[in-house]
């Protein structure tokens, strides 16, 4: 299964990047760095220096805009000031691709027509570019996953605002394009927003599990995962959630390898850009209000003991085998 992946590392971004690298049926053709945790460049150097650990240096990454469409790039704390956290990465050395991330998105659909899995854990800026190269990428593209928004089940509920997730807050205008353009899509793009990720729950038991399957917690690659996810549950746990955190982007990722591990509502979707206080809000007409055509399909339900099952398996694995190489 061609994938490729879209991302603003981050430390759910990495637990994204090395599940997929970790799945034997995932061939990951490419990796776009946009900005949005941290600023791209820090992004592009998360995202070599995290293939090269996961042993897939050859694995091409391409850098995205400096900033989102509609403005400047806003300042995130939720990952630090690397976006990994505590966690220090070996430098790999590597440079990314001489092409941007919105040609890498439309060679790589080119290269691999009706097939390409593109998976998106950060904001839509690099695909909304590519859109404008390349108007026919939503045919092109085999399915489109999304980790962005909050869509009212039960209520509004975003991370940056009341009814904003930060994804689709940092670049609203890319998100109403990309929504626009798959319009066209055969299959209408998987959104997986925090009515979905927030149903499941990581916690260090798993990084337990997780040395069980590698044979080791100091394997380098799990290292890396626990002290960048140390600093994520203390951000967590600061502001009163517990010592826990959300692996949104992950299971992102794992929904985009095998759609079934979620289950999704078809609606039509439209994002706010010129509200004051609901800019960057994801709007669904669940009753068919506006008569428009669907254009998404919305996570809503996920069993989450499947999901981290899955999860330990493929990053334990993973880790376990660069370990002993």
């Amino acid at each position: 299964m061609p994938v490729f992946l879209d991302c603003d590392t981050g430390v759910d971004d990495a637990l994204a990047l090395a599940y997929l690298i970790g799945c034997p049926e995932v061939d990951l053709v490419g990796v776009a760095a946009t900005g949005g945790n941290v600023a791209v460049d820090q992004v592009c150097r998360n995202n070599l220096d995290l293939v090269a650990l996961c042993g897939s240096a050859d694995i091409p990454v391409s850098a995205g805009s400096e900033s989102p469409l509609g403005g400047p790039l806003p300042v995130g704390s939720a990952h630090g000031a690397t976006g990994l956290g505590y966690a220090l990465v070996p430098s790999a050395g590597a440079v990314a691709t001489a092409h941007d991330a919105a040609t890498a998105w439309v060679r790589a659909a080119h290269r691999h027509p009706g097939r390409l899995v593109g998976v998106v854990t950060g904001p839509l800026t690099n695909l909304a570019l590519a859109l404008q190269r390349e108007p026919a990428l939503p045919t092109l593209l085999g399915r489109l996953v999304v980790m962005g928004g909050a869509y009212g089940i039960p209520v509004y509920r975003g991370n940056v605002s009341p009814v904003a997730e930060w994804n689709i807050s940092v670049d609203p205008e890319a998100a109403a394009a990309v929504l626009a353009g798959f319009a066209t899509a055969l299959t209408p793009p998987l959104l997986c927003g925090l009515d979905l990720t927030t149903q499941v729950l990581l916690t260090p038991h798993h990084f337990q599990r997780l040395a069980a399957v590698a044979g080791s917690a100091t394997t380098p690659l799990l290292r890396v995962l626990e002290d960048a996810t140390r600093y994520y549950f203390e951000v967590h746990r600061d502001a009163g959630y517990g010592y826990a955190a959300h692996p949104h982007d992950a299971l992102a990722a794992a929904a985009a390898v095998d759609p079934g591990l979620v289950t999704a509502a078809a609606a039509t979707v439209e994002v706010e850009l010129a509200g004051t206080v609901t800019r960057g809000m994801t709007v669904v007409d669940w009753s068919g209000l506006w008569g428009r055509a669907v254009n998404a399909q919305i996570g809503v339900a996920v069993d989450p003991a499947v999901f981290l099952d899955r999860f330990i398996d493929r990053v334990g694995t993973l880790a376990g085998r660069l370990a002993h190489s």
